[in-house]
């Protein structure tokens, strides 16, 4: 994580709230050839500490083979928008470029859980997503037929970490001038970097000054 204390100041709840709503990220673990990382989306649940993690790997994914011995020390990478900043747009002399973004790290055990559990865990996963289309129905596992349902659940399997551990960077430009960081946010809502979430990035920036 970036170690200016300037964008580390973000509540762990706003952290955690940031990532669940994200809902994606970067799985890592040290495996006994090197690191192992998985792409996959996730839900957060209530628990101690920071709460669970739920998930699912491909079973012939190497991290979810590493995990047949035993739960393994892991970071979920989640990261938000992010986007060059030019210096021209502080208005302000003798500055130079940046990058802006926000990533939430997530530290824990992984570890796998019951097949038995694999369904409600999609259902809940799915849900989570769906109701972010209404008003269309919202999706269930149901929907499929059995014998396509239970070929697809053999290719996965279903794996929760315990979160441990919360840190974050809101890398905003808090450390320039509200002026300088307004700035830059209107030029990113002007176009700003093409291809990139430029507008989510330019809202986070206002908000910055409001902490």
């Amino acid at each position: 994580m970036h170690p200016n204390p300037a964008y580390r100041q973000e509540p762990e709840a706003r952290a955690l709230d940031f990532a669940a709503a994200r809902g994606f990220g970067a799985i890592t673990a040290a495996g006994p050839e090197g690191a192992l990382a998985a792409h996959v989306p996730f839900v957060i649940e209530a628990g101690e500490s920071g709460g669970v993690l739920a998930a699912h790997l491909v079973r012939s994914n190497p991290l979810a083979r590493h995990l047949k011995d035993g739960p393994a020390a892991a970071l979920m990478i989640v990261w938000g928008p992010d986007g060059y900043i030019s210096p021209d747009w502080y208005g302000e002399e003798d500055r130079v470029p940046t990058w802006n973004y926000v990533a939430v790290h997530l530290r824990g055990q992984l570890r796998l859980i019951g097949d038995d559990r694999l369904r409600a865990h999609l259902d809940r996963l799915s849900g989570n997503f769906e109701a972010r289309l209404l008003p269309k129905p919202i999706w269930k596992t149901a929907k499929m037929t059995p014998d396509a349902l239970a070929k697809m659940m053999r290719q996965i399997v279903p794996v929760e970490m315990t979160i441990d551990s919360i840190d974050s960077t809101f890398k905003l430009n808090q450390n320039r001038a509200d002026s300088a960081r307004l700035g830059a946010a209107e030029a990113l809502t002007a176009g700003g970097t093409p291809g990139l979430e430029t507008a989510a990035l330019a809202a986070l920036m206002r908000e910055a000054g409001d902490a």
